[in-house]
């Protein structure tokens, strides 16, 4: 989704220095590989292994025998339940596997901060940046610093706590949260510097509303694939095309407020967010083939991209599920997550082709 599917052509033209564009996409791509690598660290039950946020010293992982001892031991108190209930009988090189997917996580975060701050600082110099990419910019920061710490208190909510074998799923939807309106205003701000428009060029058109529904919609479904993870609801009721069983049926039926804030122990509250999900994404799959056949004409490769995204991540969702007998299939789970991304700048694209081909015409007008 980050090339060119634009058919129609347009009035404008790249204004923004080609290195910019390069580094943008090279922002880009770097935040889908964070939220691939997060979502794998979640499913090899990752997250907890480092107990530490260490921003400078955190940078070099254990270099000894004593240092990985010192670790594991940190993990064993501090990550107590997850250990008794998971790792229970775990080695030290097993431990040194889940380390390594949580250190890498953490690397790579770092690895974006200085990809993004060095060159960004060159380019202010060199002024290659206009005043509304820098705008833009500054909104990516504050995201970023914002999902950083985040990301430090969703672990935290999984520490020091005899109740939780995982962290909090409320935290973790935070952090998934920011993470998707961080991707999703980083490639807009991409499509302007890459087609030579400006946000202020594009007025409002009468497809916004729909967009609007739509991107909501998804929005929620993914803020509910949060909750899905978080609470470990794919674990249950794993039949399909149906969306629950017989026992799940009932399971609806023992719902408690507490279970809200006790869902480890609790089956009611899972289910209904499976329910939920499952749901969400039947109307999701009518909203966009209702989109895709309204605008397939007009602006083909965008809708095209927009189907083979929904088509691949509704059967990874159903592999996902189907599979998940005692725990989350990690190349399912992990794609299911990372193609939602594409799903979300797939339609994005699609938002701002519209947006783009009405300025075209509008300039044509002008123009004549």
């Amino acid at each position: 989704m980050v090339f060119n599917f634009m058919k129609q052509s347009t009035s404008f033209s790249p204004s923004i220095q080609k290195p910019v564009r390069i580094w943008l996409l090279l922002g880009l791509v770097m935040v889908l590989g964070q939220i691939f690598i997060g979502g794998v660290t979640r499913l090899t039950d990752s997250g907890l292994s480092i107990t530490e946020w260490e921003v400078v010293s955190g940078v070099l992982p254990p270099l000894n025998a004593t240092q990985w001892d010192d670790a594991f031991k940190a993990y064993k108190v501090a990550a107590s339940r997850q250990h008794e209930v998971l790792h229970a009988t775990m080695s030290l090189q097993e431990f040194k596997w889940i380390y390594f997917w949580e250190y890498f996580h953490r690397l790579w975060a770092r690895c974006m901060g200085l990809v993004f701050i060095i060159p960004f600082l060159w380019f202010l110099i060199k002024k290659w940046i206009p005043r509304w990419l820098t705008r833009r910019l500054g909104w990516v920061i504050i995201l970023a610093a914002a999902q950083a710490t985040m990301g430090w208190i969703m672990v935290k909510s999984g520490l020091n706590d005899d109740t939780r074998t995982w962290v909090s799923a409320y935290k973790l939807v935070y952090h998934l949260s920011l993470a998707t309106i961080l991707l999703g205003i980083l490639y807009n701000t991409y499509l302007h510097a890459q087609y030579g428009s400006q946000p202020s060029d594009l007025a409002r058109i009468k497809e916004d509303k729909i967009f609007h529904v739509s991107g909501g919609l998804l929005l929620l479904q993914i803020v509910l694939g949060g909750f899905m993870a978080g609470m470990r609801a794919g674990l249950i009721h794993n039949v399909w095309p149906v969306a629950i069983d017989i026992q799940g049926f009932l399971h609806l039926f023992s719902y408690d407020t507490a279970n809200w804030t006790d869902y480890e122990a609790n089956i009611a509250v899972k289910a209904w967010v499976q329910v939920a999900h499952r749901s969400t994404a039947i109307i999701l799959v009518v909203v966009f083939i209702f989109l895709a056949k309204r605008y397939y004409k007009k602006y083909t490769r965008s809708v095209r991209a927009l189907c083979v995204f929904l088509g691949i991540q509704y059967g990874l969702g159903v592999l996902t599920l189907i599979y998940a007998i005692g725990s989350i299939p990690l190349l399912y789970g992990s794609l299911h997550q990372l193609v939602a991304m594409g799903l979300v700048m797939s339609l994005l694209h699609l938002h701002y082709s519209m947006h783009i081909f009405h300025a075209s015409q509008n300039s044509d007008v002008l123009s004549e």
